[in-house]
């Protein structure tokens, strides 16, 4: 694994490596960022919401105060009135009753009550659905035991602030009764306390909610939280009503063992999150779009490191290759930085000395080609000559019958034909590595027309020649060079199949695909020696030939490499020897584009 790491490393070019770092800063710390900061604003705006449910609630009691005062101050002064007193000095329930209404209505409280001397009650009063009178007897009972000045009473599903004074007649202090005076813990009164505190109010009794500024199906939703929020007293809590999260504290509103199994209202005070998400949002927008930012500036300079950097970099990369493949023409552009430069003119240094050392090569390896052609073709020409002078002489002779001088005469010809071949293999080997000429001709033609040739030859006596052609295609082609090639093959395949045990036969097959057009040689000659495969394509390699300087395959192969295809040796199950040529049809199409460029610019 670790070494396919360092393979991926190393085919990686410059500028991707400089990238990748880049991205990765960018998209790696992106979400480590927005997180951080995201944690840092919401513990933030948690605090300051916590710090503000705090001042909510002190704003609450603050209100609370007032009102209980002046509660204390009415239910004082209601107590204190001469006619109060003197109906409560009345035995008659029905008469309190019918009078009572009478102060409840000058009060203008939401509740009001009488109750005699022993804490009984009388009568009570209040705005909306007469309260259970039970209910309200046995609260204004627990409230007389307590030392408060006022007392928050539930009534059922009703909440109030409630205030009770003695009613006392005379200097003896005979105590009549008592007067109680409340004020109703109301939706009036969340509002109230929700526009102080700017956050969402409630009043709850145990699991009832006696008023809140809550919408009603949030309201819902509530309830299944709200003994969970009033377990802890002023602790703040994260709950989630409908689509928004609220930070919630909730402040219990009287003592706790108030009275056996009655429980305490609790006020809830709920902050939402939403101002503090908006600015989260807010946060996440501005860090993407500095991301952004930072990315297209780093582009920019990635750019900018490229046309300085990696572009004389990928330069001296072309340049070598152009070296290795042999091209000592290449000449590099001294740009970029300093150290870039310099190495530039190293590897110029470098190519001129190679390119002086390849001329001084190339001269060498002339002279000894030259030597080895001038020492077979002295040896062919000469074996050559010898036949026709020796041939010439014996035709000569007056008693010699005309079939032996017919058969001589043959044997001239075949020294001709011989000494003819051997020239055009050395002019065209000379002529190696000149522009092609080509011409949109069809393969098969070119295929039919050096068989031809190889059948009218001496070596192709009594060799069976079979023809398979797969392929009509028209291509951009060389076609005496490519005929040249073919017919090569065919005169090595038989002289190669003559040599065989069995009589001899060699088989032509043309056939395509999408790709390319190949051309298949085989023979059912010795094959190949093991000796020459590794150099059967180099020039002036031969063996098992009677005649002929070794330059067939040679030819062979830089007419097919012209052409911008490959020719290569392979054998079958039986022992065929196969020579494959193998035409790409991307490059012949790219000599006939060639071609057309040449004939316009001609034009």
């Amino acid at each position: 694994m670790a070494e396919q790491k360092a393979s991926l490393m190393h085919r990686l070019r410059l500028r991707t490596t400089l990238l990748i770092p880049l991205l990765l800063l960018c998209f790696g710390f992106t979400p480590i960022s927005l997180l951080i900061l995201q944690t840092i604003v919401r513990q933030q705006v948690q605090g300051s919401l916590s710090s503000d449910l705090q001042h909510s609630v002190k704003t609450y009691e603050n209100q609370a105060r007032q009102r209980r005062e002046l509660l204390v101050r009415e239910s004082a002064l209601l107590a204190d009135l001469p006619s109060l007193k003197a109906l409560m000095t009345v035995d008659d329930s029905r008469t309190i009753e019918d009078g009572g209404s009478r102060f409840w209505k000058v009060s203008g409280s939401d509740f009001f009550a009488l109750l005699d001397r022993n804490g009984n009650l009388i009568v009570s009063y209040n705005q909306g659905p007469p309260l259970d009178r039970t209910v309200v007897g046995q609260g204004l009972e627990g409230c007389l035991r307590r030392s408060e000045d006022s007392v928050l009473l539930a009534f059922g599903s009703r909440l109030y602030e409630v205030s009770i004074q003695p009613l006392v007649f005379g200097d003896q202090d005979s105590q009549l009764g008592f007067v109680a005076v409340g004020y109703a813990v109301d939706e009036r009164v969340a509002r109230e306390v929700s526009e102080a505190a700017a956050a969402e109010v409630t009043f709850t009794v145990g699991k009832t909610v006696v008023a809140s500024t809550l919408q009603p199906a949030l309201e819902q939703q509530f309830v299944s939280h709200a003994s969970e929020l009033t377990a802890s007293a002023a602790e703040n809590r994260t709950l989630r009503l409908g689509k928004e999260d609220y930070l919630a504290a909730s402040v219990p509103l009287g003592p706790e063992n108030q009275n056996a199994g009655v429980p305490v209202p609790q006020l809830v005070v709920l902050k939402s999150f939403a101002q503090a998400t908006q600015l989260v949002s807010r946060v996440n927008r501005w860090v993407l779009t500095l991301v952004l930012v930072a990315l297209l500036a780093g582009a920019t300079m990635l750019v900018s490191i490229s046309r300085t950097l990696t572009r004389p970099i990928e330069t001296l990369v072309e340049g070598t290759r152009a070296l290795a493949l042999g091209n000592f023409n290449y000449r590099l552009s001294e740009d970029g930085v300093e150290e870039i430069r310099e190495l530039s003119r190293a590897f110029e240094r470098m190519r001129v000395e190679l390119q002086r050392s390849q001329s001084d090569l190339l001269d060498s390896e002339r002279l000894a080609t030259i030597g080895r052609m001038a020492s077979s073709i002295s040896h062919d020409l000469r074996h050559y000559l010898s036949a026709m002078y020796a041939n010439a002489e014996f035709m000569s002779s007056e008693r010699l019958p005309q079939a032996e001088r017919e058969e001589l005469f043959l044997e001239v010809k075949n020294a001709v034909q011989g000494m003819t071949d051997l020239l055009d293999s050395l002019l065209l080997f000379t002529q190696t590595g000149r522009a092609l000429e080509p011409s949109q001709e069809y393969i098969a033609t070119v295929v039919q027309r050096a068989v031809g040739m190889v059948r009218s030859h001496p070596a192709a006596r009594d060799v069976r020649i079979v023809v398979t052609e797969n392929s009509t295609t028209e291509a951009w082609i060389d076609s005496k060079k490519l005929g040249r090639a073919v017919y090569n093959l065919l005169l090595n395949a038989c002289q190669a199949a003559r040599r065989g045990k069995d009589l001899p036969l060699v088989a032509l097959n043309l056939d395509e695909d999408e790709s390319s057009i190949r051309i298949k040689v085989s023979d059912n000659g010795p094959g190949v020696p093991e000796s020459i495969r590794k150099t059967m394509f180099l020039p002036f390699v031969s063996e098992g030939k009677e005649s002929g300087v070794g330059l067939g395959l040679t030819l062979a192969q830089q007419i097919a490499q012209e052409h911008g295809g490959t020719i290569e040796l392979q054998e079958t199950l039986d022992g065929y020897s196969v020579f494959i040529i193998t035409l790409p049809k991307a490059a012949l199409r790219a000599l006939g584009a060639a071609a057309d460029r040449k004939a316009l610019q001609a034009s």
